[in-house]
């Protein structure tokens, strides 16, 4: 926008404006666009964000694969690193950080000066859920004792910001995706583990724990009508174990590329029994705060969350939920890589963007 709408915007005077602009400027972080005419007057002349003024990666850190992405200061992803893993050990993830790093920034030949930090999405309490997860406690307990900020700079040489995975694929759905629709919204992530985000009056709630609407361990009643937890009956690894007994290929969810076709018999009801149970969290969701919509995402192709999310708006429809307002269910938009991106944008929130 031009210097003009800013300073009607902000309230402060345009002479104000154009010396901030101009101080950014010369530190490369703002650029200035081509002159629009056509209007009375002179011609303005809009001030953007410079894409190559400031960069910042970002890790995502899962129970069944990592992600280390790069992007710049719009926000646009510029290159990604990911493996796969039956379980995180951290020899495992800290090498692949490490070659990661260098081989992003060696591949797109990053000014390491530009380089705002780096943020780290994980799991709250990555070593619990052992059973679930399928890991031998000994490697995942380590995780327990470990100082994760300080091991991940000194693995990058970069300052670390650090917040719950699904708080961050929140954020990366609230400043890259749809976000601006809403005021206030919830946020479902459907990973190995379901988890999930809120945002109120435009802003992420992260919670003293950085563990805030999490999803994960809500009470929600099984298929025999005993109470379990969220993530135990509407999470990936519930479809994985179910592939793994059918197709003997439950590892193929790992894969970016693979459309998920020829498991229909497997996936179908997947969705369905998921849907339902995604349904009652979003009734307990709207039971305790207002918000306008709550979006759903997932690690999986477009088309499969696509399923899921009407699967889930109509499974919500047939709850009682008098008292509820009609909640609006809708999909994401930002997709499977949305913790990796939050990941990567906390840095530049933290540096550059008003609290």
């Amino acid at each position: 926008m031009s210097s003009a709408e800013i300073a009607r915007r902000s309230g402060l005077s345009a002479q104000t404006v154009s010396n901030i602009a101009r101080a950014l400027e010369a530190d490369g972080l703002l650029v200035r666009g081509p002159a629009i005419r056509g209007k009375v007057g002179k011609p303005s002349v809009p001030i953007e964000l410079n894409p190559s003024g400031a960069y910042s990666l970002g890790i995502s850190i899962g129970r069944r694969s990592a992600e280390l992405v790069l992007v710049d200061f719009s926000g646009s992803q510029i290159d990604a690193e990911r493996i796969a893993y039956p379980y995180p050990v951290i020899e495992t993830v800290f090498g692949f950080l490490r070659e990661s790093f260098q081989t992003l920034l060696r591949r797109n030949g990053t000014d390491r000066t530009r380089i705002a930090g780096i943020g780290v999405a994980r799991p709250n309490r990555l070593w619990d859920w052992l059973e679930v997860a399928n890991a031998p406690e000994t490697a995942m307990k380590k995780w327990q004792l470990l100082d994760l900020e300080q091991a991940v700079q000194d693995a990058t040489d970069c300052d670390v910001f650090i917040e719950n995975d699904a708080t961050s694929a929140c954020l990366a759905e609230h400043l890259l995706g749809r976000g601006p629709e809403f005021s206030d919204f919830a946020y479902i992530f459907v990973g190995s583990f379901v988890g999930g985000g809120l945002v109120l009056k435009g802003k992420v709630v992260s919670g003293q724990t950085l563990n805030a609407a999490a999803l994960g361990p809500m009470p929600v009643a099984d298929e025999r009508g005993q109470t379990v937890q969220l993530l135990s009956v509407a999470s990936l690894y519930t479809l994985e174990q179910a592939l793994e007994k059918s197709h003997g290929q439950g590892r193929v969810l790992q894969d970016d590329e693979h459309d998920w076709d020829g498991f229909e018999g497997v996936l179908g009801p997947w969705i369905q029994t998921t849907a339902e149970k995604l349904a009652w969290a979003c009734a307990s969701i709207a039971s305790v705060v207002e918000v306008e919509c709550v979006l759903l995402d997932g690690a999986m192709p477009p088309h499969v969350c696509e399923r899921l999310t009407a699967e889930t708006a109509e499974a919500f429809k047939r709850l009682d939920t008098t008292g509820i307002e009609m909640l609006r269910i809708e999909r994401a938009s930002v997709g499977r890589h949305a913790r990796s991106l939050g990941a990567a944008l906390l840095p530049i929130h933290a540096r550059y963007f008003l609290a």
